[in-house]
């Protein structure tokens, strides 16, 4: 149960929301304000920026009289501004929703609307993919995008440095490490400077570490006592011991520039970085060509724990969901319903942009790593939610501030748990 405190922090949120949507909507002038819908997205780069661009003007050729405002911004601006959007009740007609406890936060503050019926078409179409966007079997997002997270590196600099097969267990993973920096070539890279991407590690860890109903009852009970939660820290201890990432890593950020994480992979400046589905498609918009990596494009699991528990073909991941507020116009569920269609979703696969959830859209697909994305996705017993967005902002943001810490050298794996701990017993 959450704590009253909690409660009516909600509650409040949701009062202010609701006379915000009731002051703009009393006016019976406001017709073209019902016409009028703000999207946005974290598409910034090309193709993606464009291929959105191009989809707002097909709906609006579609909708006569509407008029799509499109936000494109970098992942990390766009978190940013949609807490400060859910802060003041100003929020964009259809945004993305990450699912898990975030959702159930802004589900229980009464700011999004239930698609169970306005998308239910859609719904029966995308089948289990919506199960991370449900509350109480009620549908609030509609998932566009549903991948996994690995290493993708780059081919060529594996074979100048003799690696001819992937790792497939930590110790290979050391090994291929060494051989990389025996060929004096940097092994990783990561955007710790933006700290979700050091915490995918610990997230990585515990996978391996726990049994799966360990992992599934901490999400509901927020219970990290297992001693697994331990071991996978120190699992990335040992990891850091091997200082396989790039300089200035801890300041490094995720995806914005040449010098970002994913921007030192797609020039050639490390040979790995560990990300989700849509690297690809970051990558060719920080490369000169719009090609990344092309041909050279590699990806492999996170690799299997010496005495981990969990199952090694399990996956972390999740994906990324259209949502609608309360209180936006009708139109806007038009438009998210648009986005899932057979031919937005289609140009969504073959701009490799994501893994789409329409299964109409799966064979689009072109890039081969991707490719092999779908088929690792889909023979997965199951993918862990991230544990920030399944944990919620509170417990997953204290989780992730002590794996920055640990990344930095100033938390131990037992720091970690602890403060999760802490933050999740304030949460009940």
């Amino acid at each position: 149960m959450r704590s009253k405190t909690r409660r009516a922090a909600l509650a409040a949120l949701s009062a202010g929301t609701l006379l915000l949507a009731a002051a703009c909507g009393g006016d019976d002038s406001s017709e073209a304000d019902d016409n009028t819908i703000t999207w946005w997205h974290n598409s910034n780069n090309e193709p993606g920026k464009g291929y959105y661009e191009q989809v707002a003007k097909d709906f609006e050729a579609e909708n006569p009289g509407v008029d799509v405002q499109v936000s494109a911004m970098a992942h990390e601006d766009m978190v940013d501004k949609l807490a400060a959007a859910f802060q003041s009740g100003d929020l964009p007609d259809v945004y993305m929703e990450r699912g898990g406890g975030e959702l159930a936060d802004h589900v229980e503050a009464g700011l999004v609307r239930d698609l169970s019926d306005d998308a239910a078409e859609e719904i029966e179409k995308i089948g289990g993919s919506v199960a991370g966007w449900q509350v109480d079997d009620a549908t609030y997002a509609l998932p566009f995008s549903l991948g996994v997270v690995g290493f993708w590196y780059n081919t060529d600099l594996f074979e100048q440095a003799g690696i001819s097969e992937p790792p497939t267990t930590m110790e290979e993973l050391y090994d291929v490490i060494e051989k990389l920096k025996a060929a004096d070539l940097t092994p990783l890279s990561v955007g710790a400077g933006d700290k979700w991407p050091a915490a995918h590690y610990w997230y990585q860890a515990a996978l391996r570490s726990c049994p799966q109903e360990v992992l599934t009852d901490a999400v509901g009970s927020l219970d990290f006592s297992d001693d697994c939660f331990s071991r996978a820290g120190e699992v990335v201890e040992e990891l850091l011991e091997t200082e396989p990432f790039n300089a200035g890593f801890l300041s490094t950020p995720a995806q914005e520039g040449a010098t970002s994480a994913s921007g030192l992979l797609a020039t050639g400046k490390v040979a790995m970085e560990m990300q989700g589905h849509w690297e690809p498609g970051v990558m060719q918009g920080l490369t000169d060509d719009g090609k990344g990596l092309g041909e050279k494009t590699g990806w492999f699991p996170f690799p299997e724990v010496d005495g981990g528990e969990g199952d090694p073909t399990a996956q972390l991941g999740g994906g990324d969901a259209w949502a609608v507020p309360e209180g936006s116009p009708d139109v806007a569920v038009d438009l998210v319903t648009y986005l899932l269609s057979d031919e937005v979703q289609t140009g969504f696969a073959e701009n490799d942009m994501g893994l789409p959830t329409n299964p109409a859209a799966t064979g689009a697909v072109s890039d081969p790593a991707l490719a092999q994305l779908l088929e690792v996705r889909d023979a997965a017993p199951y993918v862990q939610l991230y544990f920030d967005t399944a944990f919620g902002e509170s417990v997953g943001g204290a989780m992730n501030d002590e794996i920055a810490l640990m990344f930095a050298g100033k938390a131990s794996a037992d720091d970690v748990v602890t403060a999760t701990q802490q933050a999740a017993d304030e949460e009940k």
